[in-house]
């Protein structure tokens, strides 16, 4: 799929049905199914599908994804950590395109971006297979600068910024930090379209919260999942 993004006036959305699998596998049951979500998602006009492989398989499992690629007629966003693992698994099935998360078995959910600065040399030897293989590897990262700067030197092809804090604060009513983070991520944006990266944005995003990121201009796909499928 080319990137058509709000260069060409819209803007791409991504569906995550992690969450999905989280509430299938709390019965250990066969539904609901994460197939099946991800292709009603395709039906309503998702342009692509997210699913997070967690080394712990707390929610997609390694089926899920072989369903995934089989089933869907839109890319499929493989989230996984940077592990030999998962870059075998990548190169297995050779997704549109994977995410690189930071991964801690005792968290809730994803904590903040991956640090690509403090890992430039491992990550760099992760993705260039990747690259390789044709899979468009994406670093989901802070809009610090000097993780965007290594994000573009070891040849990622996009950048997903981490909009975490920016919901929370929100959330809270706190409304002077939380334009103060949205500012942070405008120019985060800005610099990693500078540097020649595609712009992506997600965590936390509600119909509340969503449009402000909606509208800087260099975003061109936001990834939401937790929120939808809630």
């Amino acid at each position: 799929m080319e990137a058509t993004g709000q260069a060409a006036g819209r803007l791409r959305l991504g569906v995550n049905i992690d969450h999905v699998a989280t509430v299938r596998n709390a019965r250990g049951t066969d539904w609901p199914d994460p197939l099946r979500a991800a292709l009603l998602a395709e039906a309503a006009g998702a342009d692509g599908i997210t699913a997070h492989l967690r080394e712990d398989r707390r929610h997609i499992r390694d089926e899920d994804i072989a369903a995934l690629m089989a089933g869907i007629g839109i890319p499929l966003n493989f989230e996984c950590a940077a592990t030999d693992e998962m870059q075998q698994i990548l190169l297995k099935h050779q997704p549109h395109a994977c995410c690189l998360v930071p991964e801690k078995r005792e968290e809730r959910t994803t904590e903040g971006g991956l640090d690509v600065a403090g890992d430039e040399s491992r990550l760099g030897d992760f993705v260039a297979p990747l690259r390789e293989a044709g899979i468009r590897v994406s670093m989901f990262i802070g809009h610090a600068p000097v993780q965007i700067e290594a994000s573009a030197r070891i040849g990622a092809a996009v950048v997903e910024l981490h909009t975490g804090q920016y919901s929370d604060l929100d959330a809270e009513g706190r409304v002077e930090e939380a334009a103060a983070e949205l500012a942070a991520l405008r120019a985060g944006a800005a610099l990693a379209q500078s540097l020649g990266l595609e712009v992506h944005a997600g965590h936390g995003l509600t119909y509340d919260n969503v449009a402000p990121i909606a509208a800087i201009p260099q975003v061109m796909e936001l990834n939401i999942g937790h929120f939808l499928i809630g």
